[in-house]
Formats: C-alpha cells, sequence, structure tokens
C-alpha cells in the first residue's frame, strides 16, 4: 500500500485547538449572538449556548491553534530517524507563520505529503481557515482551490482505512490498538484540551498529547506500508524539521 510514496517524503502533522476566549462571557456580544445561533444546531433544550462553549475549539471560526507538531523521517543513516518538532504557545499567528514558512522550504527541497488523521475533515481545512483569518499566505500544499482530488499532496490515514466507505469512523487510538501500537491516548484525550489550557499552566502536558498523536500517526503510515515501526530510540525532537 502507498509504495509510490516514500515515508521520508511525507510530513506528518496533529494540531490541538481551544476556544479563542476561555470563557463564553468573554466574547463581544456580536460573537456572542453567533455563537448562539451555532450551537442551537447541536445543543439540546436544557442547555444554554454558554452551557457548550467548551465545543467552540473544533470550528475555525470559533477557535484557535495553540499546537502544530510535525513530524518527518530522516533516511540518511541505515535505521530511519522520526524527527518531531512543535510549535506551540498563546501567539496563533505566529504558530501559523512559522509552519508555513516550514511548509513552503520542505516543499522547495522534495516532493513533500501532508499526512493526518482526519485531516482532511479537520487539521488541513482548519489551519487553512485560520491562516486566512490571520491574512497569511497559505503554503501551496495546502492551496488546493480548484484542484482535484488526485491533484493534491494529502494523505488522511483515517481516509485510507476506509476503502472507499464514506460512513465509516475509526479513532487514531483504536486503530493503533488494532496494529499494536502505543495508545497515544494514554494520559489525556482531545476532550481534556480546552479545560487544562484553560487552567494556564498546561501547555507541556498539550504538546507531549500532540507530539504522541504524531508519532501515532507515522506508525500507523508504517504499518499499512507493512513496514517496520519505529522503535522509541528512533524518535527525536529537534529545533529544526
Amino acid at each position: 500500500m502507498l509504495d509510490h510514496i516514500h515515508i521520508s517524503n511525507i510530513l506528518f502533522l496533529d494540531i490541538e485547538t481551544v476556544p479563542q476566549y476561555k470563557e463564553y462571557e468573554e466574547l463581544p456580544e456580536n460573537f456572542k449572538q453567533l455563537w448562539d445561533k451555532k450551537s442551537s444546531y447541536f445543543r439540546n433544550d436544557e442547555q444554554a449556548a454558554g452551557d457548550v462553549y467548551g465545543r467552540a475549539g473544533i470550528y475555525a471560526e470559533f477557535g484557535k491553534i495553540i499546537c502544530i507538531s510535525l513530524g518527518i523521517f530522516d533516511v540518511r543513516q541505515n535505521v530511519p530517524k522520526l524527527r518531531i518538532k512543535s510549535l506551540s504557545g498563546d501567539d496563533e499567528r505566529n504558530i501559523l507563520y512559522e509552519f508555513g514558512e516550514m511548509a513552503e522550504s520542505l516543499c522547495k527541497k522534495k516532493n513533500i505529503t501532508l499526512c493526518a488523521h482526519n485531516g482532511k475533515e479537520f487539521d488541513f481545512p482548519y489551519i487553512a481557515r485560520r491562516m486566512l483569518i490571520w491574512g497569511l499566505k497559505l503554503p501551496a500544499i495546502l492551496d488546493i482551490a480548484g484542484k482535484k482530488p488526485w491533484e493534491t499532496n494529502l494523505l488522511d490515514t483515517m481516509e485510507l482505512w476506509k476503502f472507499g466507505d464514506y460512513k465509516h469512523y475509526t479513532s487514531l487510538e483504536l486503530l493503533s490498538a488494532i496494529f499494536g501500537l502505543s495508545n497515544p491516548k494514554d494520559e489525556i484525550d482531545g476532550s481534556m484540551i480546552a479545560e487544562i489550557y484553560r487552567t494556564g499552566d498546561g501547555m507541556e502536558s498539550i504538546v507531549t498529547y500532540c507530539e504522541k498523536d504524531v508519532i501515532a500517526i507515522a506508525q500507523l503510515l508504517l504499518k499499512y506500508k507493512g513496514e517496520e515501526p519505529v522503535k522509541p530510540e528512533d524518535i527525536v525532537r529537534i529545533q529544526e524539521v
């Protein structure tokens, strides 16, 4: 599977997102009204818009990115090394700018493909939308307007597992389990990110969680390709991808 794509040409990524404001009450009045309207589609009759504001982070219009973790294989040695780097913090614009610069630089050097789990439904469009909101130029790899699906360099480990079954959803945690890989959700999961961030002292654990997802995605793709997973000692955290 995927014999035409070499692992060294894949940039794995995962993002962590939170609501733009820590509390519903902090929203500007016009955005309160907009969230009230948006949330009316999924909250029940007993819930107010503020009760479900914790979900705002999953929408690019109401959320923001606080971490992008990236991974790429270095195959210059006998044993491939998975190199991991994270961009994180409160300055979303800077995170996105650095990501855009890095993606453009890598794509100039080699034929890079982006890979994420549920990336086509979440990570890729979320990054692109937030970059546009900040007035940042999209890296060419995410500038897919007008392109046919086979003209884009985007891989999605969840879509690959579907094999054309559009109604099927399988979590990264479940796929990691059935392939005998480490559980990326062993300490925290995505539902806890907004609350950890809101307390103001959990960025390190959020970054660690995001990096574990990137590692799991890379390991899963190796399994798809019929290759052995990378060993823990061959995963290195670096300053530059």
